[in-house]
């Protein structure tokens, strides 16, 4: 059911205009004021701090899907005969013909309506039976705003529809209803962003009930039996409950009617989402499975069933404040949240009931993601002990799913249980730390099971599965599954996967051990204190090895943490070819200062890639200072870099911070001469040094010595941390955020998973006595030698051309070959020294280079696979591919081979190295494929001198756009630019002008707004130009009645091409090195005209203004023209603000000179500024589909 997300896009795009359209005759009436004004109660009540706009779009999203799932309820009862009625179709030709003649009838009734008045009558319908009432009433988003009446029929179209053989598309007879769990998925992909919409598989589900349920029911009466699950989303748990308590009640009490039976289990059943329509869905499927199991063959009864669900945030409805009375509550600004009115989409009468009481049993997979709605983030740490720090939302909903759990302390009733399958991430993360040594100490922990190796259908975040009861903690151990291997591959069922049929059959065992997981009694002692540790097998005994170094790198370093944190790097930071825009070396001139800026991803094996700058306020001495130049680069997202927090607390509330610094930048790492930096977040652990002054962002911290350290010191405690046995440690005390994307692609290998190496866990890594320094210091130099004969290096000094190139690809691969044998070495080094081997199994002599899939564990690896006990795709990795190999290499110096044959008797005769010696801990040595590195620099090399001044500017100094054929013209003068260019397009013969129109279809990015926007990007636009003018009126000396608002950021979907995201990002800040002007060349030119990106606004305008006065001579009309004077008007208030000074030679200034071509135009050509806000470029084929709209 993939097919109805663009159903519900289209149905969005047609309530965006019943909304806040710009033709106000195709609003409907009175939607815009109800909810600006519910938005506003909202703000002031502080359960929302996102922007009007974001507000708005979720709210049509849960709206439009509200509308499309009326349909899908309405098809469904269609066909399996639940209702009399057709509105729709029905399973045969005979059925929809009867559909299709019930609603020729009704129009000829009420000739006045449209189909969305028909759409109506099928809710209307369903609210007369109490069986279905429910899913229609008065909460449904449904009723905030109707589409209209062609949105209506489109949507009734899609029902309609017809395969290639003439059958019916969409046929629901004998469905299970689980098939809207897919449904739930996938009908919004910004629902699914913003609730984090998951499905729980079934075995999970199960599994969790079976270890929850079943012993809370066999505890414990029936009668007045709960379950809850606060977090139901499409209502899976929900209905495995219904279904096993629905059975109890047949043994318990076999005299009761079918129906009797179905309503007693249902009354034990409740479930609470944020999202409406999950609600829905879980409401709808409830309906279906008790009419099934009443034997009911029909919903059109006069006796409905009573369902406990509702929509609503069960953190708010669920914290303990909320047991009093609204009129006793004091705490700051939440009082309003209990106000009815608050949001007409919550039932609070049955939230309370709901969540306002106790319950037998809790079961759930509450959501993972942080909280980013600021205001929501702060409601949720007053209301919740454990939250802290940036906290995910597993930590609140833990505390909730106890709470909810009826209280066993005073032993007169049984405890509640509860079960859950959540993210890891609280386990290693910092902000697990409340919850883990505050919070679960005090809880009756039953059993923690590590499914972080299984495969599990939508969850590529690693989890956990908790098991516990609502009272003091009994017994003095927790019954604990430890994960050892993850899953080898992706199974055919999930519920057939090795490692959960492992952790499934083994659970009940005192004590189990196999090739994927240990299951053993843990002593509780070691899970109340932070972090833990689920890892089994050798795990941790090898980690023990560690913990008889006693010194820890905390005490033996001057400090560890961040360089720098802008709080908005996107506001900071530009790629480094911008450089040639303002025409500046690094940190010099009397314009914008840069430095060299880096992130994680930037460190790879020993080396840092500097391939960005950062705008940078500050003097040599690191003294805060911002020139005229600066500021005008940062205005445009004041208002943004405003609202940085510092300590909770926002920069502009802050007098000792200015709004245009970095939120953090620590003097005593920036002035360092040597620093060691690593990335947090990586497969491997990467280290490396740097000796330059670099920006290095909160995802790269580093490490300082204490003064006076030698760059020998540097170098010892480098090697040590790039070796597998750091590597190891580092993943046992880190949090594994799994492989991006693993919920698509199924089970990720372990040397994929993704782990987070924070500064907290670095400070307790153990210092063995010994620290080498010869292979550290020749991994240091290599890095250095290969860094210089990578393509990007050469291009720098050489013009990148095939020979050049080539001698440079011999030098890098014998560079990199002996960075893996020393690599090897240095591994097998600190073996000995951690006390993992007795013998020295490394080599005395030069290393020889060796490949990737010529080490060691290779060999061994390959042989497993080829032998079939192994499966893997290590040697066939895109970035790190190699042949595998099943010997040990002839070529190698026979003592390097008796040596690699020692080392694999090792592997396979000691545990420990077994363990380490893994593709999990040894490095990947990932590169870009050469021919792809070639290709970039290349690109960059062409583009960079495309950026020629000269190129751009007339004799005169006035600023001229060219079109891709004149910029050909002009570099057809200089044969080497020829020679690359045509070498980078793989074709000697190729034209310069087909290669240029190829090398910057993806650089450049239009002029005007409605050329780069989708109307969802126009809509943030707009609300962006809405803060500017307010901050131009407030440097003005105007006092301004309500605070400036924060615009909302922008999505890669709201511009019309992914090319032009990537320039911009989502503070639209231009990065690009041209602008293009579509449809503006002359017409004996088809190439797209281009700008110089370098230009100023004053230059973009004037170049503006030269070429729309250039195209009114041509001939063009009004209509031609529209697009060139709108991108006047775009400019003229930046105009206006950076170029109003008065140029003596002329009497007056740019702007003035602006505002009079615009003047000229508009009044030459009857024109008005709405005629130039509001023109849009005529759609291409794939686009929507236009329609009058019928309201």
């Amino acid at each position: 059911m993939s097919a109805l997300r663009r159903v519900v896009l289209d149905v969005e795009y047609d309530l965006q205009v019943r909304v806040e359209g710009d033709d106000i005759s195709l609003r409907q009436d009175g939607v815009i004021e109800a909810w600006r004004t519910e938005y506003q109660t909202l703000l002031s009540a502080e359960r929302t701090g996102v922007s009007w706009i974001e507000w708005r779009n979720d709210r049509i999203t849960q709206a439009a899907v509200s509308w499309v799932l009326l349909t899908v309820f309405a098809r469904y009862c269609e066909d399996n005969h639940l209702v009399t009625h057709r509105w729709i179709s029905g399973p045969t030709d005979d059925e929809r013909g009867h559909a299709l003649d019930t609603r020729t009838a009704y129009f000829r009734a009420h000739p006045e309506h449209t189909d969305r008045d028909w759409l109506t009558s099928i809710a209307h319908h369903f609210a007369r039976y109490p069986a279905t009432a429910g899913l229609v009433d008065s909460y449904a988003p449904m009723w905030q705003v109707a589409p209209s009446g062609d949105a209506a029929r489109a949507l009734l179209e899609f029902w309609w529809d017809k395969d290639d053989t003439g059958s019916h598309k969409w046929v629901f007879t004998g469905i299970d209803t689980r098939f809207l769990g897919d449904v739930y998925e996938n009908l919004s992909a910004a629902a699914r962003t913003l609730y984090a919409l998951r499905q729980t598989p079934e075995f999970v589900e199960e599994f969790i009930l079976d270890r929850t349920l079943e012993p809370a029911m066999n505890d414990r009466p029936l009668d007045g039996f709960t379950m809850i699950d606060p977090t139901c989303g499409s209502g899976h748990f929900l209905l495995g409950a219904f279904h096993r308590l629905h059975t109890r009640w047949q043994h318990h009490a076999p005299a009761l009617g079918n129906r009797e039976l179905v309503q007693k289990a249902l009354d034990a059943v409740h479930g609470v989402d944020i999202n409406p329509f999950a609600v829905a869905i879980a409401r709808f499927r409830l309906l279906i499975a008790a009419i099934t199991a009443a034997g009911d063959t029909n919903l059109e009864q006069p006796l409905g069933y009573t369902t406990h669900l509702a929509a609503g945030d069960s953190l708010l409805w669920g914290s303990p404040q909320q047991a009093l009375s609204p009129d006793l509550l004091t705490f700051g600004a939440t009082d309003d949240i209990h106000d009815p009115d608050t949001n007409p989409i919550e039932n609070t009468d049955a939230l309370f009931r709901i969540l306002q009481r106790e319950h037998d049993a809790v079961v759930g997979n509450p959501p993972y993601i942080t909280v980013k709605d600021k205001a929501l983030n702060a409601l949720y740490r007053q209301l919740y002990t454990t939250p802290h720090r940036q906290y995910a939302l597993t930590v609140p909903f833990m505390e909730l799913f106890f709470r909810l759990a009826r209280d066993g302390r005073d032993g007169r009733t049984p405890a509640g249980w509860v079960g859950q399958i959540t993210s890891n991430s609280f386990m290693k993360r910092e902000f697990g730390t409340k919850l883990i040594e505050q919070f679960l100490p005090a809880i009756d922990l039953k059993e923690i099971i590590d499914t972080s190796g299984a495969y599990i259908p939508g969850h590529g975040t690693p989890t956990v599965i908790m098991v516990g009861r609502n009272r003091p903690p009994t017994g003095d151990s927790i019954r604990t599954t430890l994960g050892k291997r993850g899953e080898p591959g992706k199974p055919d069922q999930a519920r057939a996967g090795l490692v959960w049929n492992s952790i499934a059959s083994s659970i009940d065992l005192n004590k189990h051990e196999d090739i994927y997981t240990s299951v053993r009694k843990s002593p509780r002692a070691l899970f109340a204190k932070h972090p833990w540790s689920l890892s089994g097998g050798m795990a941790q005994s090898v980690a023990a090895k560690y913990l008889s170094n006693s010194q820890l790198l905390a005490s033996a370093v001057r400090s560890i943490g961040l360089v720098t944190t802008s709080g908005e790097d996107d506001a900071f930071g530009r790629a480094r070819s911008c450089l040639n825009r303002y025409a500046l070396p690094i940190q010099a001139g009397p314009g914008i200062k840069f430095v060299e800026a880096a992130g994680g991803e930037n460190v790879r094996d020993y080396s840092v890639n500097l391939s960005e700058v950062s705008i940078w306020p500050y003097s040599k001495e690191f003294e805060r200072q911002l020139n005229t130049a600066e500021e005008k680069e940062l205005w445009p997202n004041r208002r943004l870099l405003e609202q940085r927090k510092i300590f909770g607390i926002p920069i502009e509330k802050n007098d000792r911070i200015e709004w245009w610094q970095y939120r953090e930048a620590y003097v005593d790492k920036l002035s360092s001469p040597l620093l060691i930096v690593w990335p947090v977040l990586t497969t491997h652990n990467h280290f490396a040094i740097t000796e330059e002054l670099v920006a290095f962002n909160r995802s790269a911290p580093v490490i300082a010595l204490h003064p006076g350290a030698s760059r020998t010191d540097y170098l010892r405690l480098l090697g040590l941390l790039n070796t597998s046995s750091a590597c190891f440690w580092l993943k046992q005390n880190s949090h594994n955020k799994g492989r991006p994307g693993a919920e698509q692609a199924g089970a990720d290998e372990e040397w994929e998973q993704r782990f987070e190496f924070t500064v907290t866990t670095l400070k307790d890594f153990p210092l063995p006595t010994e620290l080498p320094l010869v292979r550290s210091q020749r991994l240091d130099e290599l890095s250095r030698h290969a860094a210089a004969v990578t393509p990007t290096a050469v291009a720098k000094v050489k013009a990148p051309l095939r020979a050049v190139l080539e001698v440079a690809q011999r030098d890098f691969q014998r560079i990199r070959g002996l960075m893996i044998a020393e690599q090897e070495e240095l591994d097998w080094e600190y073996y000995r020294i951690f006390g993992l081997i007795d013998e020295d199994l490394t080599y005395t002599g030069d290393v020889p280079s060796i490949t990737l899939g010529e080490r060691s564990f290779e060999v061994g690896l390959a042989r497993q696979i080829h032998e079939g006990v192994a499966t893997s795709t290590w040697f066939s990795h895109w970035n790190h591919r190699s042949t595998p190999v099943t010997e040990i290499p002839a070529h190698l110096p026979a003592d390097y081979q008796a040596l690699l044959q020692r080392r694999l008797d090792a592997i396979a005769t000691n545990p420990h190295i077994e363990l380490l010696e893994r593709p999990e801990y040894k490095r990947r040595w990932a590169t870009e494929p050469w021919g792809k590195q070639v290709a970039a620099a290349q690109r960059d090399w062409l583009l960079d001198r495309l950026e020629n001044r000269d190129l751009w500017y007339d004799r005169d100094g006035r600023p001229t756009p060219r079109s891709i054929a004149q910029l050909a013209d002009l570099m057809d003068h200089d044969p080497t630019y020829r020679d690359v260019l045509t070498t980078w397009a793989g074709n000697p013969d190729i034209t310069t002008t087909t290669a240029l129109t190829t090398l910057l279809d993806t650089e450049h990015v239009p002029y005007l707004a409605a050329h780069r926007y989708k109307p969802t990007g126009l809509d943030k636009r707009q609300a962006w130009e809405h803060t500017w003018d307010l901050q131009r009126r407030e440097d003005a000396g105007e006092h301004l009645d309500t605070p400036i608002p924060v615009p909302p950021k922008y999505k890669p979907t709201d511009f019309r091409k992914t090319s032009y995201w990537s320039h911009r990002g989502k503070l639209d800040v231009p990065k690009e090195r041209v602008i293009s002007y579509p449809d503006a060349s002359r017409g004996t030119d088809p190439t797209l005209l281009l700008g110089w990106a370098g230009w100023d606004h004053g230059d973009q305008a004037l170049a503006l203004a030269t070429l729309t006065t250039e195209r009114t001579d041509d001939g063009w009309t009004a209509d031609q023209l529209i697009p060139l004077i709108a991108g006047l008007h775009e400019l003229a208030p930046w105009c206006r603000q950076w170029h109003n000074t008065i140029d003596p030679d002329y009497g007056q200034s740019l702007a003035d000179t602006i505002d009079e071509e615009l003047h000229t135009h508009l009044t030459t050509h009857h024109l008005t500024t709405t005629d130039l806000t509001t023109w849009q470029p005529t759609p291409t084929t794939r686009g929507r589909r236009t329609k009058k709209a019928t309201t």
